[in-house]
């Protein structure tokens, strides 16, 4: 299994910890990125990727090698600590990048195929928001499988981690990831992304085309009997 972690934060602290333990129990091929380290572009919202493509975002050149570790994993593993009750502004920041992806723009076929995590530890509250900032994005992008996983860590160094908060992340991180084992080689989408598809597919049929998002379902097949879970 091709496994992505992308880290919403440079440092490596409880939440990078919590996702690297759930990689190495689920097991595989693993390639880490860290934010802003390995990309630090903010949106523009200049708008050019919904108007033309994604590959003719002024960050392209620095984005190209998130964007090819994405579509190629099987499960996809994102983390951000919790700032302010949310995802780390670069989290936000990065996946601001990928807006065409979401089911009612321009889906790509092979998050059918993918299970995805959100994970994000605090010393206090705030996980369940910020999980939630990362799982919108992998539910609209159409990946298969969306799980989330948070963690009140009391505290604000791994090391000070009490030991029974340590040896309940150990249980939540081996049962998903007997989850993501017994779900690995499946496809379709999760629901919310279904439902959106059969809302936006509507639309085109009831309101003028706009471009390029009509052409693309349309040489897709979407607007027939083609959907993007099946066959991708």
């Amino acid at each position: 299994m091709k496994i992505v972690m992308i880290h919403g934060q440079n440092h490596e602290g409880s939440t990078c910890q919590a996702a690297r333990q759930l990689a190495n129990k689920v097991g595989g091929e693993i390639r880490e990125f860290f934010l802003p380290r390995d990309f630090d572009k903010p949106c523009r919202g200049c708008y050019t990727c919904f108007q033309t493509e994604l590959r003719k975002c002024p960050h392209y050149r620095e984005l190209a090698p998130l964007e090819q570790a994405i579509l190629e994993a099987d499960l996809l593993i994102f983390d951000s600590p919790v700032y302010v009750y949310h995802a780390t502004g670069q989290m936000m920041s990065l996946l601001d990048h990928f807006g065409t992806w979401w089911v009612v723009h321009r889906p790509r076929r092979e998050m059918s195929r993918k299970q995805a995590v959100a994970i994000s530890t605090a010393a206090g509250g705030g996980m369940k928001s910020a999980c939630r900032d990362m799982a919108d994005s992998l539910e609209m992008w159409g990946v298969h499988k969306v799980y989330k996983l948070g963690v009140g860590v009391q505290a604000t160094k791994p090391s000070e981690i009490p030991a029974r908060i340590r040896k309940n992340m150990e249980k939540k991180t081996d049962a998903l990831a007997r989850k993501i084992r017994e779900n690995a080689g499946k496809q379709g989408y999760n629901l919310r992304a279904k439902l959106w598809f059969a809302l936006m597919r509507t639309a085109h049929k009831h309101f003028p085309p706009a471009e390029p998002d009509y052409g693309y379902w349309e040489a897709n097949g979407w607007h027939g009997k083609g959907r993007p879970w099946k066959n991708g």
